[in-house]
């Protein structure tokens, strides 16, 4: 009766666990959208509506400018603030504080920026653009804490692999409906709640009320996350090794890998960022029609989570690749169609459509790749960074919103779309300029995006696989190496004497470690051991320890003994092609575990549907400093609690280090 309540709790707990994340990344894109997208048409069209037009177009370029050198100085700030999330350790965990903290205090500031601050604005604009940029830079830090956070927060909600996958995919599907769904009801609510609706515009007043109810929702799912969410305890969330705010931009700069996707990425998201922010001034100025925008935010909204939905279809049939040129050869007639559609409805939510669709592939694309940088830089650096390396996409997404809304507000002034603008006030002639900065400037940033990735970003599933498997055969050495310069190396103990028992950790069929398909593992690279053809899935610890090395593929796990044993145990051959299908990992890196807990479990058919050997080898990495006796035979069937091997502390030679002296 115990357990069945234990177990139900559980599997509430999960359940609030998912829905709490999901709805925090709901809020949190509705927060970036306003900002990044919807705010700039709040400074072009409303914040300054004063009979002086030179007046009115003066202060827009000092807003924008203002907004885009900020957030461009603020990106060198970005990295310090992922380094000082990592650096925390609270009663409520790591990541909730900022993730509550940042969201409820960069939304309250949102909110005000959507105001004239008292008419400021007019009556004193020299003030008024002190006390913004004061409160833009405080907004935007706290904005960045949440940001991080959050998204960084995914593994320390379960050890269970496959749960965080899960959790991955609610998240994503709420950031994309949050995300879109700001577009689909901005206008209706801003046209509702403004007292005059200025040819469809609206005034003040309509986008203040729609800004303080999209960021009192930002903030509410927040604190959600706060409340819903727990933080598994976790050695490794503790840091201890912490990496020095001196090396953060070395390390980011030194990784060719992660330099060249982020760079791609720069002039990507710079240029699809463009077209989206300004989609709303193409329904307002050129088609006439502000409340169609609707129709495209719906749209987006639906087509987006089906989007994301079927990354993993493409990726299990075609390399990543494949999927970023196809994508953008889609956005690009996408572009096209929306370019040419002027002021037909039909041709423009269809070229925006085609234009729209590729784009959560390419992200994801884009975010698989530089999540794949990390064992690329831990292996050519030494260290691994998780957190650093996996903040470069935001910060990239924030600079190009800086840009973006650097270039709007000159933009929109050369086409006549600021305050007091109309569709019918908008000439052929600025409808024109207006169109070539939205359509031709992201086409051009687009494909030094595409020349980019094809001549530099050269890391892909195949090379990512090959990196593990060298990180494979170095981790032993690396953590042997007390002395080493790597600055992730692991104070490892001191072998000691005696005797200890290793039990299989796999139930199934011994094999001799030199008959099996491996090289490194049947020539005794790896360490000498034993095989095991296992007859079920689970991995149970052989003795009590720590780990010392996990994998991102989660096909294997380094231990080491509380007497000094560094045992490696590698499920399958070439399985880190399967990256991760088919494996929970139950343990983190610098955990201790007891003897008989589960480490890690495996699903066989998985292997074996993907033409892979199953076979499990376990190997003693630092086989020279121990005497090594199998107590049985290839061919023998074993269980968990079945001693397979005797290892040794070897003794000191007297003869030979009197010889030495």
């Amino acid at each position: 009766m115990d357990t069945k309540i234990d177990t139900a709790k559980s599997k509430q707990h999960v359940a609030r666990s998912r829905f709490a994340y999901s709805m925090g990344a709901f809020g949190h894109d509705v927060f970036y959208a306003l900002l990044s997208t919807y705010f700039i048409m709040y400074v072009t069209g409303h914040l300054f509506n004063s009979s002086n037009k030179a007046f009115n177009n003066h202060m827009v370029l000092w807003v924008t400018s203002i907004i885009a050198v900020l957030r461009i100085v603020e990106l060198l700030v970005d990295p310090l603030i992922g380094n000082a999330i990592d650096r925390t350790n609270t009663r409520w965990g790591k990541f909730k504080p900022w993730v509550v903290g940042g969201g409820i205090i960069s939304a309250i500031i949102l909110a005000i920026l959507f105001t004239p601050m008292g008419g400021l604005s007019l009556s004193n604009p020299y003030l008024y653009l002190l006390i913004f940029a004061i409160l833009y830079i405080i907004m935007d830090i706290f904005y960045s804490f949440n940001d991080v956070a959050f998204w960084s927060m995914i593994p320390a909600l379960s050890f269970d692999s496959h749960e965080r996958d899960k959790i991955a995919t609610f998240a994503r599907v709420g950031s994309t409906v949050g995300g879109n769904i700001v577009g689909f009801v901005i206008m209706p609510m801003v046209l509702f709640f403004s007292a005059n609706q200025n040819g469809g515009t609206g005034d003040d007043r309509g986008w203040f009320i729609f800004a303080a109810i999209a960021a009192a929702v930002a903030a509410i799912t927040a604190v959600g996350v706060g409340l819903g969410t727990h933080e598994e305890k976790s050695l490794l969330r503790k840091n201890k090794e912490q990496t020095k705010l001196k090396d953060v931009y070395k390390i980011l700069v030194k990784n060719d890998q992660l330099f060249a996707i982020a760079l791609s990425y720069l002039f990507y998201t710079t240029g699809i960022t463009l077209v989206n922010s300004m989609e709303l001034y193409y329904f307002t100025y050129i088609l006439g029609d502000s409340k169609a925008f609707s129709i495209l935010g719906g749209l987006n909204t639906v087509i987006g989570v089906i989007s994301v939905l079927t990354f993993p279809l493409f990726t299990g049939k075609i390399s990543r690749r494949k999927l970023f040129y196809g994508s953008v050869s889609l956005l690009f007639l996408g572009l096209l169609i929306f370019a040419f559609a002027g002021k037909s409805l039909i041709l423009v939510l269809v070229g925006a459509e085609l234009f729209f669709i590729p784009q959560p592939l390419v992200f994801l694309v884009v975010l698989m790749t530089i999540t794949d940088s990390v064992e690329y830089g831990q292996l050519k650096l030494g260290h691994r960074d998780e957190s650093l390396t996996l903040s470069v996409r935001p910060l990239l997404d924030k600079f190009a919103g800086a840009v973006s809304g650097w270039i709007i507000g000159p933009t929109t002034i050369i086409a006549g779309m600021t305050a007091g603008a109309t569709a019918a006030t908008v000439t052929a002639a600025g409808a024109a300029k207006f169109k070539l900065v939205m359509f031709l400037a992201p086409a051009i940033l687009i494909l030094i995006s595409v020349f980019i990735f094809a001549k530099k970003v050269k890391l892909d599933e195949k090379m990512h696989a090959k990196i593990v498997a060298e990180l494979e055969k170095t981790w032993g050495d690396h953590l042997e190496d007390a002395d080493s310069d790597n600055p992730q190396t692991v104070s490892v103990s001191t072998p000691q004497p005696g005797v200890t028992d290793i039990t299989s950790p796999v139930a199934g069929t011994l094999v001799n470690l030199k008959d099996v398909n491996d090289e490194n593992f049947a020539s005794g690279n790896m360490g000498k051991g034993f095989a095991i053809k296992p007859s079920d899935g689970k991995v149970i610890a052989p003795f009590s320890g720590t780990v010392r090395a996990t994998f991102s593929t989660r096909h294997a796990i380094g231990l080491e003994s509380d007497n000094g044993i560094m045992l490696l145990i590698h499920v399958g051959i070439d399985t880190v092609k399967l990256r991760g299908t088919g494996f929970i990992s139950y343990f983190d890196k610098d955990q201790h575990f007891n003897k008989g807990d589960e480490l890690m479990e495996f699903w066989d058919p998985a292997i074996k549907k993907a033409g892979l050997d199953d076979t499990v080898m376990v190997t003693v990495t630092n086989s020279k400093d121990f005497d090594i006796k199998l107590l049985k035979d290839a061919g023998e069937k074993v269980t968990t609690i079945d001693i397979v091997m005797e290892v040794t502390k070897k003794l000191l030679n007297i003869f030979s280090v009197k010889k030495e002296a």
